[in-house]
């Protein structure tokens, strides 16, 4: 009865919270309309979720490993997408790849398509029908293998790890 009327507790809270500090209030007028959307959106949006399965990390100190990877990764691609934008426009080869997928989790697709977007300079695009292809595309491509062997060596491996 409970998973019906309050189908995911972790993201009502959330949502709450995200709602105050967004709006730098903690009126009573801000709690009941945070309250009510942090009730309302979960329920709402349950039966998008078609496969309620959680995802379960199996191996945890790869996944502090895998944070520390991309938060280096995401200082050294800023500042190398700054250098590229200041420098001339012509030297600039942006293209297309795709990512041949070695990881069959959905969670941990998930999680390589978005930490390839969180990382400047690259975006996930597409999802293969059958899942086992990423279309990324690169700000700069140069060596198109050399991106998707640093991809699978420096983000899937860890997720293969991690979840299956």
């Amino acid at each position: 009865m409970r998973d019906r009327l309050l189908p995911s507790p972790r993201l009502s809270a959330s949502l709450l919270a995200a709602w105050l500090m967004l709006n730098g209030s903690l009126s009573a007028g801000h709690w009941l309309l945070g309250g009510t959307l942090a009730l309302l959106l979960p329920w709402l949006t349950r039966r998008f979720t078609p496969n309620p399965d959680r995802a379960r990390p199996k191996v945890w100190r790869t996944v502090l490993r895998l944070a520390a990877v991309v938060l280096v990764d995401i200082v050294r691609s800023n500042l190398e997408v700054a250098r590229r934008v200041l420098g001339p426009e012509s030297a600039l080869q942006p293209g297309f790849v795709w990512l041949p997928l070695r990881i069959r989790d959905p969670h941990g697709i998930v999680v390589l398509a978005t930490l390839i977007t969180l990382t400047p300079g690259t975006l996930s695009a597409r999802l293969s029908d059958d899942r086992r292809h990423l279309l990324v595309h690169a700000f700069h491509l140069t060596d198109a293998d050399g991106l998707v062997a640093d991809i699978q060596a420096r983000y899937e491996t860890p997720l293969r790890e991690i979840f299956e």
